[in-house]
């Protein structure tokens, strides 16, 4: 038990003295745009992969080096427009779709006043407009906040968060879910969410043009060159989607390190919200496990899905949504200093 102890207290010596919550919101929002990028710039680069691809295919017998170049910048402006295309579908329809995918209806006032309440200061300590509140029929203990702005947010918690934690412990976790709105991380992840499965598609569908493209395997005009650039689609088909989801955990693992420091902020009582999480951390009852959770899972405070949940507890996945959480409740502790 001490070695355990002594090896969670290690982490809490990284965060020198002067750091502050300011300089924890400005290091995540930096890593976040980062990821944001990177997706941006997978995205466009499968595009002219498989643009060029297909010029060599389609010119196997021709000059399709010269081709080569407008063949690849046409796959890459046919990826731009698919994702302004989608990202328009989840600015409209995402919130909708993810809160009918997790079950969410929604609650007036006279439902929960004291939750309403809650929402209500905390939304004000962050200067925002009031969110629509919504209550999900499960015992698991989690809580999510959706929409494409603050003005057309959403926060949702089950039925067993509501009535397990404490009023300064649910008062932290709405913070926590507001801070995701504040900092529009909720945008963030919708728009994540669409390019992933973007990607997902167009990778699937390469993969199926590819397996029939014998002109450009039995090219003699295009050589060796010809078949190194066929041979690359083939692989960035096979990594793409895999690549996209790591892009999206590693921007969810650090939208929740960011949340906590911004309920922080709000409620100025860390102490609410490491209880809170030794409650979730602690409860084993997951939501249902079904595609849709999946879909959604890194919406969540903690993750739904019932393989996930201990395994984001002890330690640092790429696979996983959500940061370990005695990890979360360390870097809290260390602000208490």
């Amino acid at each position: 038990m001490s070695d355990r102890a002594g090896a969670r207290r290690e982490p809490l010596r990284a965060y020198p003295p002067t750091v502050t919550y300011t300089d924890l919101l400005r290091s995540n929002k930096r890593k976040s745009a980062l990821l944001m990028a990177a997706m941006i710039a997978l995205g466009v680069l499968i595009g002219a992969v498989i643009g060029a691809a297909i010029g060599v295919g389609n010119h196997g017998q021709g000059d399709w080096a010269s081709r080569l170049p407008v063949s690849a910048a046409l796959g890459a402006v046919a990826a731009l427009v698919v994702a302004c295309l989608g990202a328009t579908w989840s600015w409209f329809q995402g919130a909708s779709a993810i809160l009918r995918l997790a079950g969410a209806h929604e609650i007036q006032a006279s439902r929960d006043p004291e939750l309403f309440n809650i929402v209500d200061e905390v939304r004000i300590a962050a200067g925002l407009p009031m969110p629509r509140v919504f209550e999900m029929d499960s015992d698991a203990l989690n809580a999510f906040a959706t929409g494409r702005d603050p003005k057309h947010a959403a926060v949702a918690v089950t039925r067993g968060l509501r009535a397990t934690l404490t009023r300064d412990e649910l008062a932290a976790v709405m913070a926590h879910e507001m801070a995701h709105v504040r900092h529009l991380d909720v945008r963030f992840a919708m728009l994540l969410a669409t390019m992933v499965g973007l990607i997902v598609m167009a990778s699937d569908a390469a993969w199926r043009m590819m397996r029939f493209a014998p002109r450009a395997r039995s090219s003699k005009d295009g050589g060796g060159a010809a078949m190194i650039i066929f041979m690359v689609a083939i692989l960035l088909a096979v990594v793409a989607a895999p690549l996209a989801m790591l892009i999206q955990f590693a921007f969810s693992r650090q939208r929740e390190y960011l949340a906590d420091a911004g309920a922080v902020e709000l409620t100025r009582n860390p102490e609410a919200l490491i209880s809170a999480l030794e409650k979730l951390q602690n409860c084993e009852k997951p939501l249902a496990t079904g595609p849709a959770n999946r879909a959604i899972a890194h919406l969540f405070i903690v993750s739904p899905l019932e393989k996930q949940m201990k395994a984001h507890q002890e330690w640092n996945s790429a696979f996983s949504t959500h940061p370990p959480m005695h990890k979360r409740i360390e870097r809290l502790r260390a602000l208490l200093r």
